[in-house]
């Protein structure tokens, strides 16, 4: 990771300075060739074969100057993490964010209590920074909980799928200290993207940076019953 960073920076630096030098030397190229036409001998004209050779070799420069930046690019991606995220697609991951969507109507967070609370609140905050939704739990020992949210609002409106919406956990124990909490959601990631230099993945319908995955795992495809013959069939009781 760090030796392609160093590239990608080394390849910048090169690519700027070479696109400089080369504007520099297309200036000069193009005052050159205006003062040679205006002072042409009308005898002995430029030779055509010549001025295009010229402009042939500047273009060339130009194309490989291009082409280092196109690579500047692919080395960038590669260093930001686009490469290895995009073998996430599929897997069923957890990370380390307070961000989620709305997917089939509800969303799902886990949150983690470092010691006993004694008072305990969640919200669901929308995009604009406005509370949504919030609820005191009962249970409130330390550990790992789960808040299962049904995507309706404080009003019981129901909220169409989509997001982003963050879960704020406010915890405090019977003196009024803070009580610190983890956030984190799970599901399986179903695209990565890149946007403004960072990757992101697509997980429960939300875009979070790549770098938050705390965990992977395959995904199980459930067992089927099978025959004697070794034929699934569905997985269900006979009825009586």
């Amino acid at each position: 990771m760090v030796d392609a960073v160093a590239g990608a920076a080394a390849t910048q630096t090169t690519t700027q300075t070479g696109t400089k030098r080369l504007a520099e030397s297309f200036d000069t190229f193009l005052n050159l060739l205006t003062t040679q036409l205006k002072n042409q001998d009308p005898l002995s004209p430029l030779d055509s074969n010549q001025f295009t050779q010229q402009l042939v070799q500047m273009t060339g420069v130009e194309q490989q100057l291009y082409g280092n930046q196109l690579m500047e690019k692919l080395v960038a991606n590669t260093g930001s993490g686009i490469s290895t995220a995009v073998a996430l697609i599929g897997k069923d991951v957890q990370a380390g964010t307070a961000d989620n969507a709305i997917k089939d109507g509800k969303a799902t967070w886990n949150y983690n209590l470092n010691r006993a609370a004694n008072d305990l609140k969640l919200e669901v905050v929308d995009s604009k920074g406005r509370t949504v939704y919030s609820e005191a739990p009962s249970d409130m020992k330390a550990g790992d909980h789960a808040f299962n949210w049904n995507g309706k609002d404080n009003s019981g409106k129901q909220l169409d799928d989509g997001g982003p919406y963050t879960l704020k956990v406010t915890a405090k124990d019977s003196a009024g200290t803070a009580v610190i909490s983890k956030i984190s959601i799970q599901g399986v990631v179903t695209g990565v993207e890149q946007v403004d230099g960072k990757t992101l993945i697509t997980l429960n319908g939300a875009k979070i940076p790549w770098e938050t995955v705390t965990s992977i795992n395959n995904v199980v495809a459930p067992i089927t019953k099978t025959q004697n013959d070794n034929t699934p069939v569905p997985d269900t009781e006979a009825a009586a």
